[in-house]
């Protein structure tokens, strides 16, 4: 098998025509890496190796392009490079390598995606774990992220009754409006007993307020 043509085709890309017909597109690197050069013979497994590289490359580098735009967990990107890729084996391998180099980082991207839920969108600990695990975080990583934010939650509870739902919670007695913000809570993925304990809490520090005043 002989390589019988090296012609540049667009950019950093050249064009290597065998001499059976079969056209390679391959980056200058992947030329210069094999001596890839007109007349150059080659077996099928030295073909299969420069193959293998080329694809390895344009992975590679489509995982780094789509990290410029966002963080992605290794999940997220290991189902982004087989939709064009299809080789498993070759995407396993261009994982490894983004997360050997620090691309790909669950525990980081857990640490910063818990932030946002717990401080930002002020989310109960369920719903945060339950939005970190369909990102493709494990169980394990997922509750490490959200361990140092168990005060948070509280405080975070009693801060949506003050802020979000006070026009609500007018008068103990009104139940379907009490019921009304507990469902609203359930949704953020707080737990009932926290809920009724902060629902109850409220109404207590309210009383306490008025007989002061």
């Amino acid at each position: 098998m002989k390589i019988t043509s090296v012609t540049r085709y667009k950019g950093s890309t050249y064009e290597a025509e065998l001499d059976d017909g079969r056209k390679l597109y391959l980056h200058a690197d992947i030329i210069t890496d094999f001596g890839i050069h007109a007349g150059m013979e080659t077996d099928r497994e030295t073909l299969r190796k420069i193959i293998y590289a080329s694809n390895f490359r344009r992975a590679y580098q489509r995982a780094l392009y789509l990290l410029d735009y966002r963080d992605y967990t290794y999940s997220e990107m290991f189902k982004k490079l087989v939709e064009n890729y299809k080789s498993e084996a070759l995407c396993t391998a261009v994982m490894k390598r983004l997360t050997e180099h620090g691309f790909i980082d669950d525990v980081r991207y857990a640490e910063r995606m818990a932030r946002k839920l717990v401080e930002i969108k002020r989310f109960g600990r369920r719903r945060s774990k339950r939005e970190l695990m369909q990102k493709g975080i494990s169980d394990f990583i997922a509750e490490d992220a959200l361990a140092p934010y168990s005060e948070v939650f509280e405080e975070n509870l009693m801060e949506l009754l003050r802020t979000k739902h006070s026009r609500y919670l007018t008068d103990r007695e009104d139940k379907r409006s009490i019921e009304k913000v507990k469902s609203a809570l359930v949704r953020y993925g707080y737990e009932f007993t926290e809920i009724n304990r902060a629902v109850k809490d409220y109404f207590e520090n309210a009383e306490e307020l008025e007989e002061e005043n």
